[in-house]
């Protein structure tokens, strides 16, 4: 299982693109909502979600968890104690985490990214304490993959893919998505 987080002012293409490739690949992705099931995106886009953060279960399902960036939802999602809980229990079990745009911000903060190889929006690298810049757009270093906004958002969820089932899906996924010549 694998939990997205979703809050009022998340950047749409960074939350739908992952979740359609994860899915694509045939992962269970849940769209949990920060206070509630409906969420407007930064664009005034409404989403309903699976569930509610309150509605959230930590144990040895959870594959994966992503933080789509957006502002202000980024903050929105960073302020939940929730997706703090979330982050922490994904740290210690070395579950992977997936950060886009702002959202790297959130790890950095915690001193997560400290020595990794990582990527945010720009402008946020400040945020991004103790990391290597990477000058990839998505990269993975550990547990954590980080990419530097929604013009890499489909990028982003097919790297999700690899690191969840290997290469060979993540190529197939791509090939599914791509038009023919």
């Amino acid at each position: 299982m694998i939990y997205i987080f979703l809050a009022d002012g998340f950047e749409e293409t960074e939350a739908i693109a992952p979740i359609d490739m994860l899915r694509r690949a045939g992962k269970d992705v849940v769209m949990v909502g920060i206070k509630n099931d409906a969420v407007r995106s930064s664009h005034g886009v409404p989403v309903l979600c699976d569930m509610t953060d309150m509605q959230v279960e930590l144990d040895e399902r959870l594959e994966l968890i992503i933080l789509p960036g957006g502002m202000p939802g980024t903050l929105n999602i960073e302020e939940n104690t929730v997706v703090q809980q979330t982050i922490d229990y994904c740290v210690e079990h070395k579950i992977p985490i997936g950060a886009i745009c702002a959202a790297p911000s959130i790890l950095g903060k915690k001193g997560l990214l400290d020595g990794k190889e990582a990527i945010c929006f720009p402008g946020f690298e400040k945020f991004l304490t103790g990391a290597n810049l990477s000058k990839k757009k998505v990269v993975t270093d550990g547990i954590f993959t980080t990419a530097a906004g929604a013009g890499v958002a489909i990028e982003f969820g097919l790297e999700l893919v690899r690191v969840l089932c290997g290469e060979e899906k993540s190529d197939s996924v791509r090939k599914a998505i791509q038009c023919a010549n």
